[in-house]
Order: C-alpha cells, then sequence, then structure tokens
C-alpha cells in the first residue's frame, strides 16, 4: 500500500500538468511503471466545443517515458472515452503529454531527438529506450510540427551550397536567415527551378519583405531572386570574390613554381642550378602566407612571406593588391566611395588579374552593394561547416530526406 506522501512525491517527479499518479510497480528488467489518472472530470469535443462529463468507456495501454537515471519509466494511462451531451456521438479525450497513435510521451521524443542530432539513429537504439523505427517516426513527427511553417519576419537572406558526395559535383543549396544565422531550407539540388519551387512555398508576402540577399557569384540565384523578391537587392558575398582572386593568385604560384623547377632540370651551370633552387625553397610551402589575411600571420610566417616576395617580384605584387582589395572591403561603408576606390584598384589589377577583374566588372552593382549593406554570407559559411559535421555523422539516414531533417532540426532545437 502506497501511501499520500509517496504518490504526492511521484505526481509531483512526474511532473505532468493535469496527471497525478495514483500507483506504481517496479519489475526486474523492465522498469518503472507508473499508473496515471486524469484529474480533470471532463473533456472537450472536438466537433462542437461541449464540455462533456459523460464517460463511456476507458482505454488503458502503456507509454515510455523519459527513463529515471538507469531505470526505464513506462506510464500506464487512460486515454478516457466520452460521449458528446449535444452531439450524442463518442470521442476520445486529447492528451498534451502524447501524442496520438504513438507509443512514447512528447518528451521523451524531444530528448531522443537531440540525442540524435548530437549521435546517430543506430547508436541511440542501442541504448534500448526505443527502436530505430520509432525514432524515424520521431523524426518525421518532428519535421511535420516545427518545419512546415514559413519563415517570420525574414528580412535577410543567404543561398549558398554545400557539396553532398565531395568531389562528385552533386550539391545541394541552403537557405540562411541571416540576421538569426538559422537555417531555414536544404534542397537536393542547386537548380533554379528547385530553388524557386521552395521559395514560391514561402508566398508573397514573405518575398516581398525580404530586403537583402547574399549570394555567390552565380548568376542562376541572381536570377531567382529578381524574379521572385523585388524588393531585395542582390548583394555578392565578398568572401566569394577574395576566393575568386585568390585562386588565381594561388594559380600563379603553381605556375611559377613549375617553371623554376623546370630551370633547375635544365640549367647549364651549377651557378644557375643554386640560384634556381634558393627560388624554389623561397616558393616552397608558401599557398597558405600568400592566401591568409596578412594582419591574422604569425611571426614565422611573416617572415616566410618576405621571402616569397624576395624570389617573386610578380608574386608580390599579387600579393599587395589582394590586400589592397580585403582593405577596400573591410574599410569602406560607401558605395560612392567603394566603386572609387574598386575601380581605382582594377586599373592596377588588370595585367595580375584579368579573370578576377573580368568577374568583378560583370557583378560590379552587387559588389558595391555590400559596401552599403555588409551583408556577406560569413554567417553561412559557418553553417555550411556544420551541415559538413551532421554529412560525416549522419550515418543511420537512409535518404536525402532524413539528412534534411537532421539538418533543420539542429537549428530548431540546438541553436
Amino acid at each position: 500500500m502506497r501511501t499520500k506522501n509517496e504518490i504526492k512525491f511521484l505526481t509531483k517527479l512526474l511532473n505532468i500538468e493535469g496527471i497525478k499518479v495514483i500507483s506504481h510497480r517496479q519489475h526486474e528488467g523492465i522498469g518503472i511503471i507508473l499508473q496515471l489518472e486524469q484529474i480533470g472530470k471532463e473533456s472537450s469535443c472536438p466537433r462542437c466545443g461541449t464540455k462533456s462529463h459523460r464517460l463511456h468507456q476507458n482505454h488503458r495501454y502503456l507509454v515510455k517515458d523519459v527513463p529515471w537515471g538507469e531505470n526505464f519509466v513506462f506510464l500506464e494511462i487512460n486515454r478516457r472515452q466520452f460521449k458528446c451531451e449535444k452531439c450524442s456521438k463518442p470521442f476520445s479525450e486529447e492528451l498534451e503529454f502524447v501524442r496520438k497513435r504513438r507509443s512514447y510521451t512528447k518528451r521523451l521524443a524531444r530528448k531522443i531527438i537531440q540525442e540524435v542530432l548530437e549521435n546517430d539513429i543506430h547508436s541511440v537504439a542501442k541504448k534500448g529506450v526505443v527502436t530505430t523505427e520509432e525514432i524515424e517516426r520521431m523524426l518525421k513527427d518532428a519535421a511535420k510540427e516545427y518545419l512546415k511553417a514559413k519563415p517570420s519576419e525574414l528580412k535577410r537572406l543567404g543561398i549558398d551550397e554545400i557539396a553532398v558526395i565531395k568531389g562528385k559535383g552533386n550539391y545541394c543549396a541552403v537557405l540562411i536567415d541571416l540576421e538569426k544565422s538559422k537555417l531555414i531550407g536544404v534542397l537536393p539540388g542547386r537548380k533554379q527551378e528547385e530553388i524557386r519551387e521552395v521559395l514560391l512555398e514561402w508566398g508573397k508576402e514573405v518575398l516581398e519583405q525580404i530586403e537583402e540577399v547574399s549570394i555567390d557569384l552565380w548568376k542562376g540565384y541572381k536570377n531567382v531572386v529578381i524574379d521572385l523578391m523585388p524588393n531585395a537587392q542582390v548583394v555578392a558575398d565578398r568572401f566569394h570574390v577574395m576566393a575568386q582572386i585568390n585562386r588565381e593568385l594561388d594559380a600563379e604560384r603553381k605556375r611559377e613554381r613549375r617553371q623554376v623547377e623546370d630551370l633547375i632540370r635544365k640549367a647549364g651551370s651549377s651557378e644557375e642550378k643554386v640560384e634556381q633552387e634558393r627560388v624554389l625553397e623561397g616558393l616552397k610551402k608558401s599557398k597558405y602566407v600568400l592566401l591568409k589575411n596578412e594582419t591574422d600571420l604569425s611571426e614565422e610566417q611573416k617572415t616566410k612571406l618576405v621571402q616569397v616576395k624576395d624570389v617573386s617580384p610578380t608574386l608580390k605584387l599579387m600579393h599587395e593588391l589582394k590586400e589592397k582589395l580585403r582593405k577596400i572591403f573591410e574599410q569602406t561603408n560607401n558605395w560612392l566611395v567603394g566603386l572609387f576606390k574598386l575601380g581605382r584598384w582594377l586599373s592596377g589589377a588588370k595585367k595580375y588579374f584579368p579573370d578576377s577583374q573580368n568577374t568583378i566588372i560583370r557583378w560590379l552593382d552587387e559588389i558595391i552593394a555590400y559596401f552599403d549593406y555588409k551583408t556577406t554570407s560569413g554567417v553561412v559559411e559557418g553553417i555550411n561547416n556544420k551541415l559538413k559535421l551532421i554529412k560525416r555523422s549522419a550515418y543511420g539516414f537512409r535518404n536525402f530526406e532524413n539528412f534534411r531533417v537532421r539538418c533543420l532540426l539542429t537549428w530548431q532545437f540546438n541553436c
């Protein structure tokens, strides 16, 4: 026989509103079973809203709840069936803490989802609390509850992409709320039609309130924004502009190294060979110091940079031009001043960065918009890095849709 104090303590420990524990028992190898009873004696008819006291029949069954320490916990609940006094039809009451046709409580589902987001499905299922199938059902329920809503108060949007399978040319587009640093969309591909379809589902009201969209230098993204978001300014992401500059700078570094190695092989004298080996030594391990922001270099790296510049006048000038452009982006807060500075930079960079110059000219309007808006996809890059971690740990997710759900729920539950 349980005392009133024990029952009161268990009810408080269970902490489910409107529910009290009336008895409990523990079974070896199974866990603790708590028999519950609703405190209220009535329920509202879902058809007409009339409150009814007429109990029609009881439906008792067990559901899993959050474990207590090492003990599994099962709740013996009664989803009562009432008969509506107005409709004269039976109805089952709604229970806030457990979904219909589910064998676990909502709070257990939330706890399991959080564990899955930090690990994987199979390792969580091995604990024995729930099965793999139950976990996937929890994920689908959560997706329906949390992921169907349209973005709210979306003003600044970021569009980028992540490689689904590295090196295979298979990419998926990601949509980011830049103000909230929140992932709001993961698409199976990055084609204009796929992006357009998702954005159209948001509706005209959401699309018209977007003021800025940060994109990489791909015309497809730009076309979608222009077509669907009449009030949005397209902003070319400065990091992608700098990535273009770095690719051209690194291509020159590789070209010079190959040229020096060829000269060493063809050297006609030991003096010539020694000189070219000195140049090669300066070029070795120079990629990082050339491409990294100069202000972020260590003293050792700065010494290496001096060595590189000493053996290659071309790389010296290209590095200086790269740093000048970076400072333009960092220190300019007005589009007109930015346009003037970019014009001067372009006039001096034509010989050394011909491809980047053409890219900047093609995207000039979107690039100078950065100086006013200061919108970048730096947030997007951070989210992309997290998505890559999720992708590597996504063992147990059987298809892209499950991967997408995991990604979106990560920001819903943990961010």
